[in-house]
């Protein structure tokens, strides 16, 4: 009687399980405005949080212009100097972001 090839193991389901999917750059910076409570955030301070380890300068011209999008439809507000910015699509400098405040 002959002997049948031996069993290859299958994967596991571990090995299998697509990767979690990093949240879209609007959701990141929410989430990290809204883990940070009633503070504000550095564009810095969102990169770390959305990148750890790798390279998070890259991300700070995505933030800054995913930030425009996100206050210009009311879901944050960029803060320059402490006061909010009248036009989100016309700053300069230094800026940080937060959630609105409820009224």
């Amino acid at each position: 009687m002959a002997k049948s090839p031996p069993k290859t193991p299958k994967p596991s389901a571990a090995k299998l399980a697509p990767k979690p999917k990093p949240l879209p750059l609007d959701e990141a910076i929410l989430d990290a405005l809204t883990r940070n409570g009633t503070g504000t955030l550095s564009p810095p301070e969102i990169a770390h949080v959305i990148e750890p380890e790798g390279d998070w300068h890259a991300l700070l011209m995505p933030i800054r212009r995913a930030a425009v999008a996100l206050a210009l439809d009311g879901k944050l507000v960029i803060y320059r100097k402490g006061k909010p910015v009248e036009d989100p699509n016309d700053f300069r400098g230094v800026y940080r972001l937060g959630l609105p405040k409820a009224e």
